[in-house]
């Protein structure tokens, strides 16, 4: 078993890869633009991205690239045998097997790929706010909405693999359009991309007036500008977050119907921003949640890694540390 890894987690938007030790330190980083070109083959731009990223940092650390072990963490749905069979947000590698373009590119056999909610969890299971829980639920809220479920210590897999993809739960009955060719997931409503939505949505209804003048027009306004006028302590804005809590809310409430989950960890790229919405999801919760007086408290908790979890996890991937 290896004491230290490479870790890549290749989102819809930038693929982060870090050099992370047994202990959990993170040693090296590297950040890059996700690749959406469709090439004849699929996932042959990722695979390029990925093995660049590599080979930088196996040169900064003076690694083997030959020999060095690497974890690849993807979003969508994978299978047990490394495939990338479908994902809605990185539709240009669907059908890819990442992990033999990268170790082929490379010469290096070493090369292991898992879901990239799933390899959050790990991480939050190893070394985060997960640790020492043996069942919680990794909500990760990125471009969508990806998610790992620990189950006994455990993580859960499912049948092809698949299991976790807690985002296109169906929230909102023939709702909005997903990439996924359904309508109504959640990730369109509790994501930074359903942030982005819900952002769009009340500009051009008249319910964000500052940011609309200050942006120089509706479809200007981004979540970015809501959060940080939120934290600003902005009411118009403060209103979009609250919306996106209890959307967020609803979902973690389904999870606690379906799961009985009393834990959940919240990270990806929105959870930098969590002390602004964890505050509604908690009051909605109390709302939603069948019996929620009669239950054990359940805790919603910021990762302790943010955006690193799943690069982090896809490293203890590539030590053999999954199962």
């Amino acid at each position: 078993m290896s004491e230290i890894a490479i870790g890549i987690d290749v989102g819809g938007t930038k693929a982060l890869a870090v050099v992370v030790d047994a202990s959990g330190r993170v040693l090296d980083e590297l950040r890059s633009g996700t690749p959406h070109e469709h090439d004849a083959d699929p996932g042959a731009r990722a695979a390029e991205v990925v093995a660049d990223q590599v080979f930088e940092l196996s040169r900064r650390q003076e690694f083997d690239v030959h020999q060095v072990p690497i974890g690849i963490g993807l979003p969508g749905l994978m299978r047990r045998d490394g495939h990338l069979a479908f994902a809605p947000n990185l539709q240009s590698a669907s059908g890819a097997d990442l992990g033999a373009l990268v170790g082929e590119s490379l010469g290096n056999p070493h090369v292991r790929v898992e879901n990239d909610a799933n390899c959050a969890a790990l991480a939050e299971h190893e070394w985060g706010a997960g640790r020492n829980v043996n069942d919680f639920v990794m909500v990760t809220l990125g471009t969508g909405i990806g998610g790992g479920v620990i189950a006994d210590g455990q993580l859960v897999r499912g049948h092809n693999g698949f299991a976790g993809e807690i985002g296109h739960m169906v929230v909102e009955a023939h709702g909005a359009p997903c990439r996924c060719g359904g309508h109504g997931c959640w990730e369109r409503y509790a994501s930074g991309g359903g942030l982005a939505r819900l952002t769009t949505i009340a500009a051009l209804a008249g319910r964000l007036p500052s940011l609309v003048a200050t942006s120089g027009g509706a479809e200007l306004v981004r979540g970015e500008d809501v959060t940080a006028a939120a934290a600003a302590g902005s009411a118009e804005a403060e209103a979009v977050i609250d919306e996106l809590g209890w959307w967020l809310a609803l979902g973690l409430a389904n999870l606690v119907a379906i799961l009985d989950a009393g834990h959940f960890v919240i990270g990806g790229g929105l959870s930098q921003v969590a002390d602004l919405f964890l505050p509604s999801v908690h009051r909605y919760l109390a709302e939603l949640v069948e019996g929620f007086a009669d239950r054990e408290p359940i805790t919603v908790v910021s990762s302790m890694f943010a955006g690193r979890s799943g690069a982090m996890g896809a490293a203890l991937v590539a030590m053999g540390r999954d199962s």
